[in-house]
Formats: structure tokens, C-alpha cells, sequence
């Protein structure tokens, strides 16, 4: 069993939901998928990419593998009229194993590990920002503020991809730890100090994503917004003292 919460909303400005997001407690499996593509179907997208991932999952395909995937199902979709073309999604998942967890992620979609009072962000953006600043042509206060922050180089149907990149990591469990997943709703108006201030409180994990859906809607909510704070599992061990 875990602990969990999980909240979405359309945001102050949009006037509809691209985002679509999944939560199988029995597979272990926790998806965010944010839509892009507005009235090209955004919503389409990430709803294919989330039920194909599960889809893939639950029959034994590697997360790596099932992200991947749902890139071609998007375009041959869109192919098809089943959406319109243009549309596509980000996407990050979560698949917790025994004594570790998977994470995978296409775009700008986030996962974050609080643990220790401390958050650290697990997923590293696809995006126009993070090459400058991995070339170290701009600071991360810059990249912040940046105007093309949202321009992002991989997603799930993006026509000009034959495949996408998918970024993935492996982290080992804990007690005590959780996982953060959310769109760019939420980071995009919240600083990473804002969210730590929320997760280091004493509320159930439905309370703390709802203080956090509320923070970035005091900043504006200029984007749909979606959220899921999983605990670890119970039966994960204690951190052993030396690591």
C-alpha cells in the first residue's frame, strides 16, 4: 500500500484540460501526461499516451519501452483522424519495483524526490532552456525567467520526430521518501522553495497537492495543472545510516 495524492485542474486561463494522468496502485504505476495542441486535440494525446502506457505496462514492457511507444500510437493516431494532427503530449511515470523505482519522461513534465526535508528534482527537462543551460550559456535564475522556457525538443507526437528520446532513471526506496509528478502548471508558477515548503509539512499527501494546485493558481494558473505525491511504499526499508 502507498500513500497518495492526486489532483488536476484546467487552470484560470485555459478553457479546457489537456492533461490526462493514471494511477494503478496494483502495477505500481503513476502517470502525468500533459496535452499540447489546445483545440488540435491536446487532450487526445495525452490520453492515448496514458492508457497506452499502461496498456504496455501491465504486459510486461519495460516503462523505457511502453513511454516510447506511445510516441508512434500518437502520430498513427493523428494519422487517422482519431484527434487532429499536431497533437502531442509530455509525459513522466513512475513504476515502483521492490526496493527501487523507474522514472521516465519525455518534455517538460517534472518528478521531484522529497526526502530528508529536501527536494530534488529526478527528471531533466527536454527543452530549449535546459541545453543552454547545460551548455552553460545561461544561469538557473535566468532560466527561470526565461521567454522560450516552454519551448521544449521532445514530445510525444511531434511530427518531426521519427522517436523520441525517452530520459530515464532508476532511485532505490525508502521510508519516508515521496515522489512528486506534475505538468508545468505547477512549476512554471511555483518555485521548487515553494513546493519543498509544502511537502516538509505535517498534511496527508491529498492535503499537500491541494496546497499546491492552490499556489500555482495564486500565481496565475496559466496552464492546466497536474499533480500526484506518492509516498513509498510501506514495506520499504529504513535508509540505512551509512548512505
Amino acid at each position: 500500500m502507498q500513500k497518495y495524492g492526486h489532483i488536476t485542474h484546467p487552470g484560470l486561463i485555459r478553457d479546457h484540460n489537456e492533461d490526462n494522468y493514471l494511477i494503478d496502485e496494483e502495477l505500481g504505476l503513476w502517470v502525468v501526461a500533459d496535452g499540447m495542441g489546445g483545440h488540435a486535440c491536446g487532450e487526445v494525446a495525452s490520453q492515448i499516451a496514458v492508457d497506452l502506457i499502461f496498456d504496455k505496462v501491465s504486459n510486461g514492457t519495460t516503462l523505457q519501452e511502453a513511454v516510447a511507444f506511445s510516441h508512434k500510437i500518437v502520430l498513427m493516431a493523428a494519422d487517422q483522424r482519431m484527434g487532429l494532427p499536431g497533437m502531442g503530449s509530455t509525459v513522466v511515470a513512475a513504476l515502483f519495483h521492490k526496493g527501487h523505482c523507474e522514472i521516465a519522461w519525455v518534455g517538460d513534465s517534472r518528478a521531484y524526490l522529497w526526502e530528508q526535508g529536501k527536494l530534488k528534482q529526478i527528471s531533466r527537462d527536454h527543452s530549449f532552456v535546459q541545453q543552454m543551460l547545460d551548455a552553460g550559456a545561461i544561469s538557473h535564475s535566468e532560466a527561470i525567467a526565461h521567454p522560450h522556457r516552454n519551448v521544449i525538443t521532445q514530445a510525444i507526437g511531434a511530427n518531426d520526430l521519427d522517436h523520441v528520446e525517452v530520459g530515464i532513471t532508476r532511485i532505490p526506496t525508502y521510508k519516508g521518501q515521496s515522489i512528486l509528478l506534475c505538468s508545468d502548471g505547477l512549476t512554471d508558477e511555483v518555485r521548487d522553495e515553494a513546493i519543498a515548503s509544502v511537502l516538509n509539512t505535517t498534511h496527508s499527501e491529498k492535503e499537500k497537492t491541494t496546497q499546491l494546485l492552490e499556489l500555482a493558481l495564486a500565481e496565475g494558473g496559466s496552464d492546466n495543472i497536474t499533480i500526484l505525491l506518492v509516498a513509498s511504499p510501506d514495506d520499504a526499508p529504513e535508509r540505512p545510516e551509512n548512505i
